[in-house]
């Protein structure tokens, strides 16, 4: 019996040695194990047995990215105006043996300098900024907390502002502030529409100028042109009368006919004149039908032959003799 019960303990005693020394490490995770009380390794994932009663594990570190909420703080601006600004930052462990030693605790030296940090970076633009600068203050802090933690083997990947509260007295005047801005805005952009309107109604009224101005033009060619067309026309026809005639006077009769109609001529258009007028001036030789007929005769046959017509005068009849 005494030799069942010792085979027991010893049994008891394997197995608690084996829990304790042998390790399971999961999947982005890191262990740092220490050998009486000094540095020993940096276990990686997977199964791992440690030397009973000299190896411990001291720190346990996930390698995954991490996020840390950065508390609110009032910071003041550049133009002395308080505000509340509060963030997150997201970091990662690269090396587990500086986290382990470098500092003794990363996440409160993150999270203070982070505060700091900010405190600065705000105090350097004024309030209207702090809005329109977020991705500028971001990328900064990022650069300096990097430079920071590098020494404790954690890398900081990013940071970003959540919340930027100005006062409500400040948020008020801001609100009033935007209130204007939008009505200067609208203001604008109504005078700019008036103005567009008066420009296209300008715009119209000059087209339109000139299209009439080009429709008279065009309407005072086309008149022109058919004026000059119908006086070639008119002259062409006369040309040819009087060709006509011309060649008319050559044949037998013709020279009876030329006199007979220029006869005919001659008392119809001094009807006409005795008709225009009550006061009329009568030639000497009114009654000498034959002599305005042989005038007319003389110049058809000089333009027939080919000379210059020339115009002759008859001779005045002698005064009659008074009779005793």
């Amino acid at each position: 019996m005494p030799g069942i019960y010792v085979a027991v303990a010893v049994a008891i005693l394997v197995i608690i040695v084996v829990v304790k020394t042998a390790v399971v490490v999961p999947q982005q995770n890191a262990f740092v194990v220490e050998r009486l009380g000094k540095f020993n390794a940096v276990l990686e994932p997977g199964f791992h047995v440690l030397l009973p009663f000299f190896d411990v594990i001291r720190y346990r570190h996930t390698l995954k990215e991490q996020a840390l909420d950065i508390p609110e703080q009032i910071c003041i601006t550049n133009d002395n105006v308080q505000v509340a600004v509060d963030g997150l930052l997201y970091l990662k462990v690269l090396d587990p043996q500086r986290a382990s030693y470098g500092i003794s605790d990363y996440y409160y030296a993150i999270t203070q300098l982070a505060q700091t940090l900010l405190r600065s970076e705000i105090g350097k633009i004024t309030l209207d900024r702090t809005f329109e600068e977020r991705g500028y203050i971001n990328s900064q802090l990022v650069q300096e907390l990097d430079k920071a933690s590098a020494p404790w083997g954690v890398k900081v990947l990013r940071y970003e502002i959540k919340n930027i509260t100005p006062p409500q007295d400040v948020l008020a005047a801001m609100e009033k502030q935007m209130r204007a801005e939008r009505e200067k805005r609208a203001v604008i952009l109504t005078s700019e529409g008036v103005r567009d309107a008066a420009v296209n109604n300008a715009e119209g009224q000059k087209q339109q100028v000139i299209k009439a101005s080009e429709a008279v033009r065009q309407k005072q060619i086309n008149e022109a042109e058919g004026q000059a067309s119908a006086i070639q026309a008119i002259a062409t026809a006369t040309a040819d009368g009087l060709r006509k005639v011309a060649e008319a006077t050559q044949l037998a009769g013709g020279i009876e006919a030329m006199q007979l109609r220029v006869a005919e001529k001659y008392i119809e258009q001094f009807g006409h004149l005795a008709k225009a007028g009550n006061t009329l001036i009568l030639p000497a030789t009114l009654s000498d039908v034959g002599s305005m007929i042989a005038l007319a005769t003389n110049v058809m046959k000089g333009s027939v032959a080919g000379q210059a017509p020339r115009a002759t005068t008859p001779a005045p009849r002698p005064p009659p003799v008074p009779q005793t």
